[in-house]
């Protein structure tokens, strides 16, 4: 029986100066203006036939350990960070069939400003853009756009629905073949063809129509991370593709078939989303050089284990400093406005474990699952994992994100997929939806 193929896409996160500090970054610090780095990363992910790279964000400096921003300054934690927007254009330019999705957030951004900027995107990629749709989860990013906190979790969900229906109708404001280019009549644009969208909710407005024009897509993808109930419910509704972290394989296939169960539901195809989940693999020339590079990733936590909660208190809008880190997990009161589904992962790995162990063993592992190995090991992981879980496809990422590491997975892993048939060998079509839906 021939092998079924899942996607594969990359999650692109962490600061502008990707790994600083770790081994085999070169001279990152001073070379990151340029982007250079990641444009060599989507080329290499072209090669290997990826779906799309997500360029994860957030609009603020990190200072949720000890009320200060002095670790996440001296340290590099996910800062500086340039406008994706902006790194989208550029990896469009470098690229010809890779979908490029930048993170734009709801609180942030106005619903046209975002319907404007993605679709200028999928007009100059030639159809290959996407948006990631996030609601945000620090109140330190309210705070730069004026606002004291955000809103509730549940409660940016509930806005989070007005917004998206406004994007979609302004991706819509412009009907197919409204560009007539009629040089006898003297008609650029079919008037009758664009259209207002009068749109006026609780929360957003807009009248529309789009004045950027059409998009090659139509509508864009639409990529969301959904997690929390919320999350799950507006991803089923409205995602054409879900960054998935569940842990553990029977979690993984639960979540999937939950996704696939709510959008038939409401009258969608399941197969029209595709399910990524994240994974981290350790890739390593022998399995002895696997295990090794797994150690040393567990020894670096180990060194630096306030970066690591730092980086993680981060995400989950938490400052976890004041700690006793021999405190069994289950003994703390954890809660969170921000990424609940990050620290409900976390919860359920780190159980009755002491808070420093739960820590080490949660920043170190491949995200949904651990896979470490050769490239044929691994391989034969992700292959094993995608019949259990009965697809789609993984969102690759590194913590250590260098041309080295990258390597790894382009030139090491993605061949060994390849000639397993467990991946694409080259694009079947030229615009991002087409490519997900391909299989």
């Amino acid at each position: 029986m021939p092998a079924k193929p899942f996607h594969l896409s990359w999650f692109l996160q962490g600061s502008s100066i990707q790994a600083w500090g770790e081994p085999w970054t070169g001279n990152i610090a001073q070379e990151w203006m340029t982007a250079d780095m990641f444009l060599d990363l989507v080329r290499a992910m072209e090669r290997a036939c990826f779906d799309y790279i997500l360029i994860e964000d957030s609009i603020y400096i990190g200072q949720n350990w000890q009320n200060s921003r002095d670790i996440f300054l001296k340290g590099g934690i996910c800062v500086p960070r340039q406008e994706p927007s902006v790194v989208a254009t550029l990896m469009a330019a470098a690229t010809k069939r890779l979908g490029i999705v930048p993170t734009l957030s709801t609180f942030a951004y106005h619903p046209y400003l975002t319907a404007r900027i993605v679709s200028s995107l999928d007009q100059i990629s030639g159809g290959r853009a996407g948006w990631n749709m996030v609601t945000g989860s620090s109140d330190y990013s309210a705070q730069n756009f004026g606002m004291d906190k955000l809103p509730e979790h549940d409660q940016r969900y509930v806005m989070a629905e007005e917004y998206i229906e406004i994007v979609k109708r302004l991706w819509g404001s412009w009907e197919p073949g409204a560009i007539v280019d009629d040089h006898e009549n003297g008609v650029l644009i079919d008037p009758s063809k664009v259209h207002t969208i009068d749109y006026k909710g609780q929360y957003y407005a807009s009248r529309g129509p789009l004045n950027s024009g059409p998009c090659p897509q139509g509508r864009p993808v639409i990529a969301q991370a959904g997690g929390s109930k919320s999350g799950r419910k507006i991803a089923a509704t409205h995602a054409d593709t879900i960054v998935a972290a569940p842990n553990g394989i029977a979690a993984m296939k639960q979540y999937r078939d939950d996704i696939r169960a709510q959008m038939v539901e409401l009258g969608r195809d399941p197969d029209s989303c595709k399910v990524l989940f994240l994974l981290s693999p350790i890739v390593g020339e022998t399995a002895e050089h696997a295990k090794w590079l797994a150690d040393e990733r567990r020894a670096s936590a180990e060194k630096n284990l306030d970066a690591r909660m730092a980086r993680f208190g981060w995400v989950t809008n938490l400052d976890l400093s004041g700690l006793d880190l021999d405190t069994p997990v289950s003994e703390l009161t954890l809660t969170t406005n921000g990424h609940q589904s990050s620290l409900s992962q976390f919860l359920t790995r780190a159980g009755d474990k002491p808070l420093r162990q739960a820590m080490i063993e949660h920043v170190t592992a491949g995200y949904c699952v651990d896979m470490v190995g050769t490239p044929e090991s691994v391989a034969a992981q992700m292959d094993e994992a995608m019949q259990e879980i009965g697809g789609d496809g993984f969102l690759l990422t590194l913590p250590d994100a260098s041309r080295r590491s990258i390597a790894t997975i382009m030139d090491g892993l993605v061949p060994v997929l390849q000639r397993r048939g467990l991946t694409r060998r080259a694009y079947a079509h030229e615009q991002l939806r087409d490519n997900l839906l391909e299989f």
